[in-house]
């Protein structure tokens, strides 16, 4: 393949639009600016295309800000975001200014598709912390799809398992009580942080205790009692943000909390049961040092 078909295959942005891109949204020089194919598979894990070269395509990175809009919508569709660092919302806004979170893009996580059928984004899509994202413009992911196509099925193979997830979360919506919503989504959480590489046990929750209930359809009221709830039976720790997951059987499937009374007895039991192991080594300890002096 010639150099200016290479050329012709980066990002359709000229110099004045890189301009204005850099401006609107916090663009940083000294971030990462270009990932090759395969730096591209890895992230959406998905199986590699040996049959293009990794330094024949390249696919540009733009930085966000926290809070900064990455599409409104109605906005004009011509691209594809994947995450490559930090964590994003998508959301729906009603004509009373009221929002509906539809998602939460992470590490590894495609959006934007939701333009492809009308040519305009449905949704949009907010960051939640400082953000990488590497741009990938329809027009060129079409046109690579005619030329490569084990390309375009893995593409279709990341879309699809988006739908499914949304798919998932739709059949829970429907069928769990909002206890086991909230449980769900805590096992959803540490599963993908088990995904990007971090630990599954111990993570910050990016988004607010309102975002979270408007994705699981509760009430901001409704997901800080239950996590409060969580903690006092000792599911889950809960330190402003940090969630740590203590038993993810549990949380996995759990169906509904216990009575607030049964709950005080298990928190209870579980206090006294650490009281009798700490005295219990405490004692041991003491035997220990008698016989060391004898």
């Amino acid at each position: 393949m010639t150099s200016t078909h290479m050329t012709e295959t980066k990002p359709e942005l000229n110099h004045s639009s890189l301009h204005a891109l850099a401006a609107d949204t916090g663009w940083q020089r000294q971030g990462k600016l270009w990932s090759d194919l395969k730096e591209l598979c890895d992230l959406l894990r998905v199986q590699v295309v040996t049959s293009v070269s990794d330094e024949e395509f390249l696919f540009q990175h733009v930085q966000f800000k926290t809070g900064q809009r990455i599409h409104t919508i109605g906005q004009a569709f011509d691209t594809l975001y994947i995450v490559h660092s930090g964590f994003l919302k998508t959301v729906l806004i009603d004509e009373f200014g009221n929002e509906q979170v539809l998602s939460f893009p992470m590490k590894g996580d495609l959006f934007g598709v939701d333009g492809i059928h009308t040519r305009r984004y449905a949704s949009e899509a907010v960051a939640l912390s400082n953000c990488d994202l590497i741009l990938l413009p329809f027009k060129k992911f079409t046109a690579l799809g005619r030329t490569h196509v084990e390309l375009e099925h893995a593409m279709y193979s990341v879309m699809s398992r988006e739908l499914v997830r949304e798919q998932a979360m739709v059949s829970m919506l429907g069928a769990l009580s909002a206890e086991a919503r909230v449980a769900r989504f805590l096992v959803s959480l540490s599963e993908r942080f088990a995904d990007m590489g971090y630990s599954s046990k111990l993570f910050n929750l990016r988004m607010t205790r309102h975002e979270i209930g408007s994705y699981l359809g509760l009430t901001l009221e409704t997901v800080s009692r239950t996590l409060s709830a969580f903690n006092e039976i000792g599911l889950i720790t809960v330190d402003q943000r940090s969630i740590g997951i203590r038993d993810i059987e549990a949380l996995r499937t759990l169906r509904r909390l216990p009575p607030s009374s049964s709950r005080s007895k298990q928190a209870g039991k579980k206090l006294r049961e650490a009281a009798a192991v700490q005295a219990a080594s405490r004692e041991s300890k003491t035997e220990f040092d008698q016989v060391v002096a004898i």
